[in-house]
């Protein structure tokens, strides 16, 4: 997952951010296999470009229990992955692009052959998978399929899709339950301390409401008093479809 400069393969820009805020955007076409209008954009800015992923506000289905604007959550989403210094979720802005206000997600390279299921059969994966199944825990993620977290080139595992998050009703759907009855590692149960005490992410407020705020928070001390991965006996818990 990287920017590059015009005629420089393999060079990283030293501010993807600038690129995805402030790029001149084209549209090349639609994804397939999503409920929601979800476009691959490519962004340039200065001789740099790089692929995104845009989720505009105006391709939202609506649903009965999140409020439109679910591209925000996507930005919320990545604001707390950087705040606990996982480095799960793509870079993610929200900005006006040519189908109106959305999210802009860096496009991750990645195996698309790998997902959830064959990733966590290699005991090199699993603490990464770990921060993932810990993170969809706070953030209380309702679909966290299979086929969202994704082996890029660099060997790193992104979690992709996380705009049905935070909601402050238990709406949790995964298919991470690898982990169920193990203790959360000591290091990991430190960051989410770190986070809640300093108030989760600078600027998540402004992409979510108080009570998800405070819903999030919440989620995170019980994990740390508990200190052990939960498991789900009814088996309910679980997307549909799970890739």
């Amino acid at each position: 997952m990287r920017a590059r400069r015009e005629g420089e393969p393999g060079g990283a820009v030293a501010d993807p951010a600038a690129l995805l805020t402030r790029g001149a955007i084209e549209v090349k076409g639609r994804l397939p296999d999503s409920s929601n209008i979800t476009l691959l954009a490519e962004v340039a800015l200065a001789g740099a470009r790089a692929f995104a992923v845009y989720k505009p506000e105006r391709g939202e289905r609506p649903l009965w229990d999140f409020p439109s604007g679910l591209y925000k959550r996507e930005r919320a989403a990545y604001l707390l992955s950087e705040a606990l210094g996982w480095g799960l979720v793509p870079l993610t802005v929200c900005r006006e692009g040519p189908y109106g206000e959305g999210s802009f997600q860096l496009f991750v390279d990645a195996d698309f052959a790998q997902h959830y299921f064959t990733l966590v059969e290699n005991p090199a994966h699993r603490d990464q998978l770990r921060r993932i199944c810990l993170f969809d825990l706070m953030a209380n993620n309702a679909d966290r399929k299979s086929g969202h977290c994704l082996l890029a080139e660099d060997g790193r595992i992104y979690a992709i899709d996380n705009g049905l998050c935070f909601h402050v009703e238990p709406k949790l759907r995964t298919v991470i339950w690898d982990f169920a009855g193990e203790a959360i590692p000591a290091p990991l149960l430190d960051d989410l301390r770190r986070v809640v005490d300093h108030g989760l992410a600078d600027g998540i407020g402004e992409l979510i409401a108080p009570g998800e705020v405070q819903a999030t928070g919440a989620r995170a001390r019980a994990l740390i008093a508990r200190r052990r991965f939960p498991g789900d006996r009814t088996g309910h818990r679980f997307p549909w479809p799970p890739v």
